[in-house]
């Protein structure tokens, strides 16, 4: 019997938290052991700090747990050599040099590096501050150059790793198509829900739409539900507001007429988006319009599995459109389901993580 493989997983949050984490890597823990890997999971943020992290005050508690994290990271560099891979997300730890990347990276050189997002972006445009620094932009250069191998989540992404490393595979975010199922009856029986999911740091994108949301409304009222930004508020428009969480959020998306993924053109920062609130709506077949840029011009084909759009006006002319066609809306819908489960869906990518795990375990 072929000995069992052990990965230690070097990531930010604790599982089951961070979308980026569980739309990503967490969700083929359970192939990953089929396949002869045992799995030991390390998040930097402790349960308790991942709950204050984003609230105002404890300060003195937030250093306290920022302190245990890194000696935590610390008594951890004399267990690497145990493992027979080290899959590394994002960072080593947040803040500073890229010393304990360095340091991980020469114990036990079989690293994968996972970076699904632009946390380098102010250094890859030569800006060399403070801010810089503290926010340890520099690390990623240093895992992509070390890692045997880098997988990413974007075009954009892929291009930049490839400029430090050969072996790069684009995995996008991907979808438990199990999981996530079509239930829309796609009639206008009801007021037509608008539905949108993100979090308090992208709530702003949404509020891109507030001329749009308002100027549809007058021309056609409709529910607004808005997932993950607890304050999020336009005046005029029915709006409600749902706390996130794991059980609550696919049942959530069922309830999704017509999925906004908005998203700003003049920032290069969503250049490193996968474009996963948009797979998500596609996954429980409802029709997505979302902003014209980076990775969305690869998830969705126009007028096909979804609408592309670049202006205000578009924005209106498409979701006034899906509103009036409900027939559309089905056919969009379910064209989008099919082209997540054949595409973006966890069957569709066991192999391709299964293949990287093995070969940089050899090599």
């Amino acid at each position: 019997m072929e000995k069992r493989k052990k990965i230690l997983v070097i990531c930010p949050c604790p599982e089951d938290i961070a979308p980026a984490q569980r739309l990503k890597y967490e969700q083929y823990f359970n192939s990953w052991g089929e396949n002869g890997f045992d799995i030991t999971v390390s998040p930097f943020f402790s349960d308790r700090l991942q709950q204050i992290l984003y609230t105002k005050g404890n300060t003195l508690e937030k250093i306290y747990w920022v302190i245990r994290a890194y000696i935590k990271r610390f008594v951890e560099i004399f267990t690497l050599r145990r493992y027979d891979l080290v899959y590394i997300f994002l960072w080593v730890t947040p803040f500073g040099f890229p010393l304990m990347e360095r340091i991980f990276t020469t114990i036990n050189p079989n690293v994968v590096y996972d970076i699904d997002d632009l946390i380098f972006m102010r250094s890859l445009n030569g800006v060399n501050t403070k801010t810089d620094f503290i926010k340890g932009r520099r690390k990623p250069f240093l895992l992509m150059k070390r890692a045997k191998h880098v997988i990413t989540c974007t075009p954009y992404l892929t291009e930049v790793a490839q400029k430090y490393n050969a072996e790069v595979t684009d995995i996008s975010s991907t979808i438990n198509t199990s999981t996530y199922q079509p239930v829309n009856t796609y009639k206008n029986d009801h007021k037509i829900t608008l539905g949108w999911s993100g979090s308090h740091s992208t709530a702003p994108f949404l509020y891109l739409l507030k001329d749009v949301l308002l100027e549809l409304n007058k021309r056609i009222p409709f529910k607004l539900i808005v997932m993950g930004a607890n304050e999020f508020t336009i005046e005029g428009l029915d709006i409600e507001l749902v706390k996130w969480s794991v059980e609550n959020e696919i049942a959530t998306l069922q309830r999704f007429d017509i999925g906004l993924y908005p998203l700003p053109l003049d920032n290069d920062w969503v250049l490193g988006k996968s474009g996963l609130k948009a797979l998500q709506y596609m996954a429980v077949g409802v029709p997505v319009i979302a902003t014209a840029i980076g990775a969305n011009f690869r998830i969705i084909q126009e007028a096909t599995t979804g609408f592309l759009v670049s202006s205000n006006n578009e924005w209106i002319e498409k979701i006034e459109f899906l509103i009036n066609n409900p027939e559309q809306r089905q056919n969009i819908g379910l064209a989008g389901r099919e082209n997540v489960v054949k595409n973006y869906s966890i069957d569709a990518n066991i192999p391709t993580y299964i293949n990287i795990l093995n070969s940089v375990c050899k090599s």
